[in-house]
């Protein structure tokens, strides 16, 4: 039942309208809407009535096994990422150029390093630079969730086994999606997946990978930083899995 603004309503029914087409192939469960509800003056919004996803929240139970991991994640993009159809739902700055999100890095680092939360901000603006310089997506765009980060992502026995949130659910650029593999993964383990998507990367898409990452992890690391700070709508637990992906992302820009 949607409760915050009223642009939920829409991705509500993008929801309805789609996921119960994808969920039969993909490899992990998703929550599949059985019922949708019009605006009655019981409840004056629409809502729905999914299949339940077993699991914890990976921001509260991280994956801890890095083979494991990745190559779950890595097929659950390959199977996610199949060319969409032509009236599929555009983005909203999202899975297009990573330039379109410039403006939104720029205030995120600025945000980070006023607060104290950025040792190197001269190394987290290189890697959006190198990012923004590589060749943009020309292939046609495919399926996107459009918004991995931990708390969408789900585990249990330290591996993933079910993917929440299709709100964002778009068509676009491969990239965005793949940068949850600096964001979702153990240490160690990236290398694994890109091994395993299909079809296999070339150092174009990473490199706007890294770039998607670098900016979903600014993102959390604010939200987490409100929490700590008790301010409304932070998350603490959002925080330390996204100063992870910025130790990733730093220690091998240039890859």
């Amino acid at each position: 039942m949607p409760w915050a603004t009223q642009s939920a309503d829409a991705l509500l029914r993008k929801e309805h309208t789609w996921l119960p087409s994808l969920a039969p192939h993909l490899p992990l469960p998703i929550p599949v809407p059985q019922r949708l509800a019009e605006p009655s003056e019981r409840f004056p919004r629409p809502w729905v009535v999914t299949t339940w996803v077993q699991g914890a929240p990976a921001d509260r139970a991280p994956a801890t096994r890095p083979a494991e991991s990745a190559e779950a994640l890595a097929a659950f993009l390959t199977a996610l990422h199949r060319p969409a159809p032509h009236d599929a739902p555009l983005g909203r700055g999202r899975g297009g150029p990573l330039s379109d999100s410039a403006e939104s890095f720029a205030e995120h680092v600025a945000s980070a390093t006023e607060l104290g939360l950025l040792p190197d901000p001269e190394a987290v603006r290189a890697v959006w630079e190198d990012a923004v310089a590589a060749p943009a997506w020309t292939g046609p765009p495919v399926w996107l969730h459009a918004d991995l980060h931990p708390a969408n992502v789900l585990t249990t026995d330290g591996s993933f086994c079910g993917v929440i949130d299709f709100g964002d659910l778009c068509a676009g650029d491969p990239a965005l999606d793949l940068a949850a593999a600096w964001i979702l993964l153990p240490d160690g383990a990236a290398d694994r997946f890109h091994d395993t998507y299909r079809p296999a990367p070339d150092p174009a898409p990473l490199r706007r990978a890294r770039g998607w990452a670098l900016l979903r992890a600014l993102a959390c690391v604010l939200i987490g930083e409100a929490g700590v700070r008790g301010r409304p709508g932070g998350k603490p637990t959002w925080g330390p899995p996204a100063h992870r992906a910025l130790r990733r992302l730093l220690a091998t820009a240039g890859r």
